[in-house]
């Protein structure tokens, strides 16, 4: 009896999300314009916080061939990134304080990896939502969909 009491307990904090947890996504950059994955995805029930882990396989330095990953709302992506462009490598290619950036990596080059970690708190299921590099020029060819579901 105390089993299946403490078995019902569990699938009911679990339908809740007090299990949530850091969700691991990996994705890798070359000396092109171009991320492994064209999409992400993650699962608000699973996840309360994610944690986007970037590897730079080339050999190229930041300064040529620099990429970072960059999230926003798809209508915003486009304006975040053409505003980032001025604020220079030094901010990443990020306008500081620039509300429609959901998340960033810092810029990396040939050899380098990086991450970031974010609440999902933020993000709504079924949102329609882009990650792209915000290095000029990069944002038309290198992005991706970032899918959240429940």
């Amino acid at each position: 009896m105390i089993t299946r009491t403490l078995f019902g307990l569990a699938l009911t904090a679990m339908s809740f999300g007090v299990f949530a947890e850091t969700c691991q996504l990996d994705m890798q950059v070359q000396d092109a314009m171009v991320y492994d994955k064209t999409s992400l995805e993650i699962s608000l029930a699973k996840c309360d916080k994610v944690t986007v882990n970037l590897k730079h396989t080339g050999k190229l330095p930041k300064t040529a061939m620099g990429h970072n990953w960059v999230l926003t709302t798809t209508a915003d992506q486009a304006a975040a990134a053409a505003d980032g462009i001025g604020a220079g490598a030094d901010n990443h290619y990020i306008k500081p304080g620039d509300a429609r950036v959901l998340a960033f990596t810092p810029l990396i080059g040939g050899g380098e990896s990086t991450s970031v970690t974010f609440d999902t708190k933020g993000l709504k299921a079924g949102g329609d939502y882009t990650y792209y590099c915000s290095f000029p020029g990069h944002s038309f060819m290198m992005k991706g969909k970032f899918v959240v579901k429940p």
